[in-house]
């Protein structure tokens, strides 16, 4: 099985995460996150696959959600429209995103991932 590791490289996080990916011998194929945004249904797909509020697929501590007011915004938002969102720009999407065939890790939390992989 092969994962998507979809990250953007100049986040500290996501080097973390690659380095600890490397280390662990785990195959993945990279995915810039910015260069290559992912589309609201993907989007779609992996929030009703994580079963996780929509909310924590935000960069909530982003420059671009503190930009764009999303903390007061998205709540009067409909899933729908956050989802249409977060498909315009990579950076409002929380980095890195480890991807399988039946999960997915939002941010890198080193226990979690172990637990998954």
């Amino acid at each position: 099985m092969s994962l998507m590791f979809l990250h953007y490289p100049k986040c500290s996080t996501s080097r973390k995460a690659k380095k600890w990916l490397d280390s662990a011998n785990v195959d993945y194929f990279e995915r810039h996150m910015v260069e290559q945004n992912p589309s609201a249904e993907e989007l779609e797909f992996w929030w009703k696959m994580s079963g996780l509020p929509l909310k924590k697929f935000f960069n909530t501590s982003g420059l671009l959600y503190k930009e764009m007011g999303l903390k007061d915004k998205l709540p009067q938002m409909s899933e729908e429209e956050q989802l249409q969102l977060l498909s315009t720009n990579g950076m409002l999407v929380k980095r890195p995103l480890l991807i399988g065939e039946n999960f997915i890790l939002i941010g890198f939390k080193e226990d979690e991932w172990q637990k998954n992989l």
